[in-house]
Parts: C-alpha cells; structure tokens; sequence
C-alpha cells in the first residue's frame, strides 16, 4: 500500500505511464479515505498496488524503511522508452547492475515513490 497525495495523479501514472489497470476503487467517507487497486492483471493472479488517499493530506514524508517497488518488465531499455513519453521520470538508465548481469532501471512516481524495472532473464 502506497499513501499517495492525489490520487487521481497516481491512478494517471500507474496505468496511463507504467501500463496498469485501474482493478477496482473503494470510498470510505466516514472514515475519511479512498483506496484505489492497480495492477498488471487481475487480483487472483497477480500483485497488485494499493493505492491510499487520506481526505485532506496532499503530501507524505517517504521514510527510512521504504527502499523501493520492484516490477518485472520484459526489457527494462523499451519500458523506459515507454515511461519517458507518457511523461514519467526515469532516475536511472536501464543498464547492467553494478557487478553483475542483470539490466534494472529507476522511474519515481508522482509522489516520489522509487520503481525499480528489473529486466526479465528471457529477454
């Protein structure tokens, strides 16, 4: 689950920039919140993202403990290509990671929250 500022920006950016699926949304007036569940395909088959907006609170602190999202991607080097024109930011060129074989790159979301595209080994 992801807390974000406005939700309607980070609905935009998980399925307009990094190709998702709105699932389903849920408003809870009475307790002040409205969740919104993103993802690659349906909830028995896949993981999905959880997003949370609090009524009234546009911005988080992003903490020490969270590190960052990882999402698999047939090849990382077309996924940024994709992001970058949708208007997403790419922090990190897709490329091998440092000692080793594997190609990753970073994309942040509108509220900061680090994704890393980790490559697919049959690509």
């Amino acid at each position: 689950m992801l807390r974000v500022g406005d939700l309607q920006r980070s609905i935009d950016f998980y399925t307009r920039v990094m190709g998702m699926k709105l699932l389903r949304t849920t408003d809870r007036p009475e307790q002040k919140y409205t969740l919104a569940f993103v993802g690659y395909g349906d909830e028995d088959r896949h993981a999905v993202l959880e997003l949370t907006y609090n009524y009234g609170v546009d911005k988080y602190d992003l903490g020490t403990a969270f590190g960052h999202i990882a999402i698999a991607v047939p090849d990382a080097y077309k996924a940024c290509e994709a992001i970058r024109a949708g208007g997403g930011n790419v922090t990190r060129e897709p490329g091998p990671v440092k000692g080793g074989t594997t190609v990753i790159a970073f994309v942040t979301d509108p509220d900061g929250y680090k994704i890393e595209l980790i490559q697919s080994r049959s690509a």
